[in-house]
């Protein structure tokens, strides 16, 4: 019975280190993991434990490591000798871990480091002017106008109106490709 308790408390405090770091839940807190999960553990031994389970949650995940990465890590760290090995129980409960958990981390990474405000939508539609107010039926060619939609996360909407030529349609296509060949560039590299 005693195996099943010390698994529970390192599932609960590897769910509380992933509450705290990327969930961005301030009610939990170092001290609330130790006294609802190690009551009994000495407070330096603890810190020792929380910090080694911090480490090693953030190499996972800045890592995004896959099952075999996992597996293959969880091996190596259980190999090492002295006090900054895992034991085979902690590196089961890492496993678990990081198989339930794996998506939501990343979420919360990749929305952690996303520039603000983003591009939620964008919509246009092309004019052709075909006279103004007074009666002059100056032509100008067509026009492009186009709404961006922009965010922030938990945020309403703003709309930016732009207004553009035929001229500035096609300089604004030239940077778009010259855009898609550096993204087309760092892909075929990696």
């Amino acid at each position: 019975m005693a195996d099943v308790e010390v698994a529970k408390s390192l599932s609960g405090l590897l769910s509380g280190i992933a509450q705290m770091v990327y969930y961005n839940k301030s009610e939990i807190t170092e001290e609330l993991l130790k006294n609802e999960l190690y009551p009994e553990m000495p407070q330096e031994e603890f810190k020792v434990l929380f910090e080694k389970m911090k480490g090693l949650i953030k190499s996972i995940a800045t890592a995004d490591m896959d099952h075999a990465q996992l597996e293959a890590f969880l091996t190596a760290q259980t190999k090492r000798h002295g006090g900054s090995g895992l034991s085979a129980e902690q590196a089961t409960a890492l496993s678990r871990f990081w198989k339930s958990q794996r998506v939501r981390v990343r979420e919360s990474l990749l929305a952690q480091h996303r520039w603000e405000p983003t591009l939620r939508g964008l919509s246009w539609r092309v004019d052709l002017q075909t006279g103004d107010r007074y009666g002059n039926a100056d032509h100008r060619g067509p026009v492009a106008l186009m709404e961006l939609e922009l965010g922030r996360a938990g945020q309403d909407s703003e709309f930016l109106c732009l207004e553009v030529d035929e001229t500035k349609v096609d300089q604004v296509l030239k940077k778009m490709a010259d855009i898609q060949e550096s993204i087309d560039r760092i892909v075929h590299r990696t």
